[in-house]
């Protein structure tokens, strides 16, 4: 791809600009909104470059405009915000999608990490909290919030004893560290919380996801809270 993704430039280039972002939802006045908090909130380090209002528009916007993010919503008339993730990232070098949602779902999370978001938010979130996850997510950390860590955790207690054992028999395969790293991925922590709270460097964290990522068989921070909340706590 000619534009500039996220999958060709270095950690220096993407500081050198503004993070390329485009909104997938059918409300036109919560693109206004995140237009207006990404754009102002984020002091110019964020650039909104096109909005459309149906996943079934996202692949075409995604080829015109080179975002690095694309904010997707779940509900959407034509398209799901999931169907169109994942179409999303089967284009050659996708940008990351984080996706947004009122959370009334309790299998949403999990499908959207299935279909390749990297990301899963409330769209409650302060807009603090939201400039924060974008910027995270286009430097390739991923985005689980608190907020959404604690719905998480809400939704899947109530789930049956099956999904739970089998949850625990994957987490299995993590060490006694790969697991407080997992644990701290569904509390919401980004890479650098969870480093400051271990004692140890960001790259190590980022090493340590990778090695969970392929032990658990899952592609993405996401999938590895979903797991984890599954699971339950450890005894």
């Amino acid at each position: 791809m000619d534009g500039p993704g996220v999958a060709d430039e270095t950690t220096d280039d993407m500081a050198a600009r503004p993070v390329r972002v485009l909104l997938v939802d059918d409300d036109p006045m919560v693109c206004s909104g995140l237009r207006m908090i990404l754009g102002r909130g984020s002091g110019g380090r964020i650039e909104v470059v096109a909005a459309v209002h149906d996943g079934d528009e996202a692949v075409g916007a995604v080829q015109r405009h080179h975002p690095d993010v694309v904010l997707m919503d779940v509900r959407m008339p034509r398209m799901d915000g999931i169907t169109a993730t994942a179409r999303v990232r089967a284009l050659p070098s996708p940008p990351e999608v984080i996706v947004l949602t009122t959370f009334d779902s309790d299998d949403e999370p999990f499908r959207a990490a299935e279909a390749g978001a990297n990301g899963f938010l409330l769209k409650t979130e302060s807009p603090e909290d939201l400039v924060g996850h974008v910027r995270a997510v286009a430097a390739g950390e991923g985005a689980v919030s608190k907020r959404t860590a604690r719905q998480f955790m809400a939704q899947w207690r109530q789930e049956g004893t099956g999904p739970a054992r089998d949850a625990r028999r994957v987490l299995a395969r993590l060490t006694p560290r790969e697991r407080e790293v997992a644990d701290r991925v569904a509390q919401g922590l980004s890479n650098s919380e969870i480093a400051d709270q271990l004692y140890v460097s960001a790259s190590t964290v980022k090493a340590q996801l990778a090695m969970i990522q392929d032990k658990l068989g899952v592609t993405n921070r996401v999938m590895i809270a979903v797991l984890v909340t599954q699971g339950g706590p450890r005894g």
